[in-house]
């Protein structure tokens, strides 16, 4: 019997850089050349691949799109959570997993931070990394007469907001297609667990660990008692009605990058993402550990302050 060996599969692995931060290039530069040479080709996206291709050669670097992203094993962030949420949307629909490399303040969805990025380059040459997936959300916008007029994904959350300050929103949210209440109120936020630690938790939402399948409903400053945040189960289906009691339009975002003007009588239909985001993990670390760590709290108490 004859064994007929198979051709080996190049690996590719993707970059995407902060769009103005100086240091993203030059942390992007030695993830670069300790990859080189290595047997693994590099794939640049965003505006400033072509800074880096002139600092470390066009040779080392193959130029891509956002909107192919085959045969990619891996993409490598180098940014904030905001650069980590803009990889998203190129690589929710294609299954690449997104591993982020912290050049900003907070980065819940970095992995590592920019001074470790030495620690990264044998990591990825062994796959040596785990990959997680998160729950993400679907987002129609239905106009009065039941049809869609706007869609969406959101890996954080979902906001519909009033479009004039002095103005409130009149909105009616309905789970399961079952009435809970009609608020008023600056806004209703639908988040994931993700997005948890990001808008919802400036509003008031609990945090929810990444690895709970439910998201959040949580009203913005609404005129009620009763404003709580809701956590659902992961399959239920939200609908936030927009009344023409207060404003005569509103506008709706997902991850405060893709947004749509609604007029009254519009609806937001939201449910569990068909495309989960799959983030790449170097190391167990417990979100206990990195929750404490980004936010900076203090474990012993505020009491323990000032004392010897």
């Amino acid at each position: 019997m004859t064994i007929i060996p198979q051709p080996q599969v190049a690996r590719r692995v993707g970059i995407l850089l902060h769009p103005a931060r100086p240091e993203a290039i030059d942390v992007a530069e030695k993830f670069v050349k300790g990859i080189a040479d290595t047997g693994i080709t590099c794939v640049g996206f965003g505006d400033r691949i072509a800074d880096l291709r002139e600092r470390v050669g066009a040779a080392e670097i193959q130029q891509g799109s956002l909107d192919r992203l085959d045969r990619l094993e891996l993409m490598v962030v180098f940014g904030g959570d905001g650069t980590i949420l803009r990889a998203a949307e190129g690589v929710i629909p294609s299954g690449v997993p997104l591993l982020g490399v912290n050049l900003g303040h907070v980065g819940f969805l970095a992995e590592l931070e920019s001074h470790d990025v030495h620690k990264l380059v044998q990591q990825v040459v062994d796959r040596n990394y785990s990959v997680e997936e998160r729950l993400t959300l679907d987002v129609q916008v239905i106009d009065p007469d039941g049809h869609q007029i706007w869609s969406s994904f959101a890996v954080n959350e979902v906001s519909l907001e009033k479009a004039a300050r002095e103005k409130m929103l009149d909105v009616l949210v309905e789970i399961d297609e079952r009435p809970v209440s009609r608020w008023s109120c600056d806004g209703m936020l639908v988040s994931t667990p993700t997005g948890s630690t990001a808008y919802a938790f400036s509003v008031g939402g609990p945090v929810i660990w990444p690895d709970v399948q439910a998201f959040q409903v949580v009203p913005m400053a609404a005129h009620a008692l009763f404003a709580r945040p809701l956590v659902l189960d992961p399959n239920s289906l939200v609908d936030l009605t927009l009344s023409n009691q207060f404003v005569t339009r509103a506008v709706v975002w997902c991850d405060g990058r893709r947004s749509v003007d609604i007029l009254p009588g519009a609806r937001i239909h939201v449910q569990r993402g068909s495309h989960p985001l799959r983030v790449a993990r170097l190391k167990e670390q417990p979100f206990t550990s990195r929750l404490v760590k980004k936010f900076d709290l203090n474990i012993d108490g505020f009491r323990s302050r000032g004392r010897p």
